[in-house]
């Protein structure tokens, strides 16, 4: 299969582990939702709390896919896109900013939006450094064959 077919079609493996991560991190999120119910014009707690924490995890798991373990084809869609994609959520923080605006609470809309922001942004860089702490793993002989040839010049 040539590199682009791989872009434009998704293997059947890593869909099955995105779906599975998904299913995971919404009903975690669903959990947090039931913990800390939002009051009409109230801070959504929740929702700023998944968003915040799936910000540092989503930094933790990158870097650590990325610089610190062996490569895997399972690790990045399950826990990346899968967990942390059902566990936080852009579409419901949005919707929460609305309503307190709605709710003639626009100071709390404004604060958090600044605090989801700016929190998760620092959650995010706290997550990689997280991730870096982590020592290197040793690579495989295996995940040798995943490197590219050297080009000799003669």
């Amino acid at each position: 299969m040539a590199p682009e077919d791989r872009r434009t079609r998704a293997r059947p493996g890593v869909l099955l582990a995105i779906g599975v991560g998904g299913a995971l991190g919404s009903a975690a999120r669903y959990e947090v939702a039931l913990a800390l119910p939002r009051e009409a014009g109230g801070f959504p707690w929740a929702t700023f709390l998944v968003n915040v924490t799936g910000a540092l995890a989503l930094g933790l798991i990158a870097t650590l896919v990325i610089e610190r373990w062996p490569p895997s084809q399972y690790v990045r869609p399950f826990a990346a896109i899968g967990v942390c994609g059902g566990y936080t959520t852009w579409s419901t923080f949005m919707t929460d900013t609305v309503l307190l605006v709605r709710e003639h609470r626009a100071a709390v809309a404004g604060v958090y939006l600044a605090a989801t922001l700016g929190c998760g942004l620092s959650a995010t860089v706290a997550g990689i450094a997280l991730g870096r702490l982590w020592p290197v793993a040793q690579r495989r002989s295996a995940d040798l064959d995943l490197q590219p040839e050297p080009v000799s010049a003669g």
